[in-house]
């Protein structure tokens, strides 16, 4: 439940107290997963309302108590944890207040407490607990107090005034609610500006001037639609949509750092080009989960590389092998792989329940440890890669035992310890060592692999009294969310049980998993999602703008066979979709957030659409799909999705282009982009030698493609603006070019906002 801190960035300096005003979602979700998880098991014991000795007179459970703070003093100063005790206590800057006394925390909790207090210390308001007592769940009551946990509805599309705008049932419902609130939609785009909307929407990459010229001329009313089929069938629809999942499998190539697995995951790839595949396949999104939560286990293991999705989460080591370091890595992993299913398909922080019982929502203790006892059971695994010949495998396993059998020999013969060899030994140790040089040499190439997850076991798992696994409370079955599933959800009892796992959260039923997703679709083609805080649908997520919308696209989506393509045209060919963003006061005065859908709102591309529209437009682009990722990417020409990360985010040159235009953090499972502008980033378009090279492609391109300046200044924009140059813009390109070369002119435009944004 990572955020990157450049999301939090424009929060710091607000110097949000402790327990005053409303914490942000975002807020609430990181200190409930990252700050009183903490707290519960390092501090309660001496520093709560609970503990037998108050020590230091220092309160850790109450966020006036922590400001007021104790014997010493304040503990925190909001905003500023350099000043703050609490901070210099967990780094152990000073020996006298080292806290926890027994051993200092790792480097990953210490900066999470270092982002809190520059947050400004927000303590989410606790509600009045869900359950009294604890064992009295009342789930169909619980199941109905919070829309998200309701059955999904079944609207119709409901009548409205101006029949002659609908394009679809869709547009329905969102003009019922711009005529409530006295809102007129925004006329519909332009040929040109849809077309580029749609094409960096489904494939990433802009539209060719011949494209956006045969768009424009076509007379068809249904020009639009053959569109999208175009865009849709391009293989190039995988790769985009592909980054889209990867942001919620929290996907890298390994490389986390301090423990967290410090390997480079060498076959990582292989799923990033599955997920490729299996979206250019449509395949239904039922299958697709099912796939990477149990596809070793499915259909003799066909789709085993989809595991991926579990595998390549960060799996964490012990500091220094001690009993409690060895439970604190298992705790972790097991909560990244709670945390990711949860948040990532389902919009639940049941992660949050790891300590105690969830503060907001119906989330027992239990549940949590009934899913963690599903990846308790499961192994990371490398594997050979499915359809591996089994010759080919047993040639080079036969291959490698042969070599270290001859090997132990060879070493044992080298012994010190040995009495003086004869000369018969010492021949035959000579050529022991000769055949052993023969066999590495001749030695075949390893068979490709690919990491995935397998079984481990079948047994269940006890409750991690405040989420110390030393400390087993009662036991935790293996089943799902009572929330979704009432009050006797079925037990697993195949393997694992990911399987059922898999099938539950792909039940038809359930009132999650086909909202979550759909909300996520809509969030990728309007900006914003239906629902605002697309990986939390609990109570302190936001409501969705329309909830009869979310319902209706939702039952869609699973009638047409949970095709995510079919979803892109219900989406894409509605007037709502189509609209232009034009700026309407009125509009804006009463609804500034466009809430209520108004008009389309401009949107900033993600770094890898745009950079690769800049490959595309300066004809740069190698467009070869699939294979092992580039380590240089500011070299290279294939597109962003090919490029390493990892895990951490600061171990290659891409990784450090790549979060300087808000790329999101591999730690956890990402809902969403979030926007900074930085001056670090138009530094980068003005000086980078990156862009230095896309300006002189792009000159080369129009010097080939017209012969005098006015030509390419129009020829220019039609590559980048998909539009006429103005004849202000013209007038003002001329002028520049008097002074200036054109490979400086067409820096500027690559740099410019209109490239940067779409409309």
């Amino acid at each position: 439940m990572f955020r990157p801190l450049a999301f939090f960035a424009p929060l710091v300096g607000l110097a949000l107290r402790a327990g005053a005003g409303e914490a942000s979602p975002a807020q609430v979700e990181f200190f409930e997963s990252k700050i009183r998880p903490v707290l519960a098991e390092q501090c309660y014991s001496c520093h709560s309302a609970q503990a037998k000795k108050l020590k230091a007179g220092l309160l850790l459970d109450d966020p006036a108590a922590l400001l007021k703070g104790g014997d010493s003093g304040a503990a925190v100063v909001p905003g500023d944890p350099e000043k703050s005790l609490l901070n210099q206590a967990i780094g152990y800057h000073d020996s006298s207040l080292a806290m926890p006394p027994k051993a200092k925390m790792g480097d990953r909790v210490i900066a999470d407490f270092e982002q809190w207090v520059k947050m400004g210390v927000p303590w989410p308001k606790e509600e009045a607990p869900v359950e009294a007592p604890k064992k009295e769940w009342n789930w169909p009551a619980l199941q109905q107090s919070h829309w998200a946990f309701q059955p999904m509805q079944q609207p119709a599309p409901p009548a409205v005034k101006d029949e002659a705008w609908p394009r679809s049932e869709l547009d329905r419902f969102v003009l019922v609610k711009l005529d409530a609130a006295g809102l007129t939609p925004a006329p519909a785009a332009d040929r040109r500006t849809l077309l580029r909307r749609a094409s960096y929407d489904l494939i990433g990459l802009p539209p060719t001037p011949e494209e956006a010229e045969a768009f424009v001329n076509d007379p068809d009313p249904n020009a639009f639609a053959t569109v999208v089929e175009r865009l849709l069938a391009s293989p190039q629809y995988g790769e985009r949509w592909a980054r889209h999942w990867l942001d919620v499998a929290r996907y890298s190539d390994g490389l986390g750092g301090f423990l967290d697995g410090a390997a480079l995951k060498r076959d990582a790839w292989r799923y990033r080009d599955w997920v490729v595949d299996a979206l250019n396949r449509d395949l239904p999104f039922d299958q697709f989960v099912k796939a990477q939560l149990a596809g070793d286990l499915l259909d003799g293991g066909a789709d085993a590389v989809a595991t991926g999705f579990l595998a390549l989460g960060p799996t964490y080591q012990s500091d220094g092998g001690t009993i409690e370091g060895k439970a604190v890595a298992e705790s972790e992993t097991l909560d990244d792989r709670v945390d990711t299913v949860a948040r990532g398909l389902l919009g639940l922080t049941a992660a949050c329940a790891r300590c105690h019982d969830h503060k907001f929502d119906p989330i027992p203790q239990q549940d949590y440890y009934s899913l963690a006892g599903v990846f308790r059971n499961t192994r990371n695994d490398d594997k050979p890669l499915p359809g591996t010949p089994k010759e080919v495998i047993d040639q080079y396993n036969a291959s490698v035992k042969a070599i270290a059998d001859l090997q132990k020999k060879v070493s044992a013969a080298k012994k010190p310890d040995k009495t003086p060899p004869t000369d018969e030994e010492k021949a035959l140790l000579e050529a022991q060592k000769a055949e052993l040089e023969t066999l590495k040499k001749n030695a075949p190439e390893q068979y490709p692999t690919t990491h995935v997850v397998a079984e481990a076991g079948s047994s269940d798992m006890a409750v991690a009294l405040r989420g110390n696994l030393l400390k087993p409370g009662e036991m935790a079955p293996r089943r799902f969310l009572h929330i979704v599933a009432g009050a006797t959800p079925a037990l697993f009892t195949r393997g694992s049980g990911r399987v059922e796992l898999a099938e539950a959260i792909v039940q038809p039923e359930n009132p999650l998993t086909a909202r979550v997703m759909v909300n996520r679709v809509w969030m990728r083609h309007f900006g914003q999602a239906l629902v605002r805080t697309p990986d939390n649908f609990g109570k302190v997520g936001e409501k969705p703008t329309h909830p009869e919308l979310l319902d209706w696209l939702a039952r869609r989506f699973i009638a047409s066979g949970w095709s995510l393509k079919q979803l892109h045209r219900t989406i894409m060919l509605s007037s709502a979709y189509q609209m232009s963003s034009r700026l309407d006061q009125r509009s804006f005065a009463q609804d500034g957030d466009n809430r209520l859908l108004w008009r389309m709102e401009p949107r900033r591309l993600d770094v890898e659409a745009w950079r690769d529209g800049l490959l595309a437009a300066t004809q740069d682009l190698d467009r070869t799909m699939g294979g092992p990722p580039t380590q240089s990417l500011l070299e290279s020409p294939r597109r962003t999705l090919y490029s390493i990360v990892s895990r951490n985010g600061d171990k290659f040159q891409s990784d450090d282009f790549l979060r300087l235009f808000d790329f999101p953090s591999a730690r956890a499972t990402s809902a969403e982009r979030h926007t900074s502008i930085v001056p670090q980033q138009f530094l980068f378009m003005m000086n980078s030698p990156f862009m230095a090279k896309r300006a002189e492609s792009l000159a080369k391109r129009l010097q080939a493609d017209a012969p005098d300046a006015a030509g390419r200044i129009a020829r220019a924009y039609r590559l980048l603006f998909d539009r006429e140059p103005t004849a202000d813009e013209a007038r003002l390109g001329s002028g520049f070019l008097q002074s200036a070369s054109l490979a400086e002119y067409a820096q500027v435009l690559l740099s410019s906002n209109e490239f940067l944004f779409l409309r």
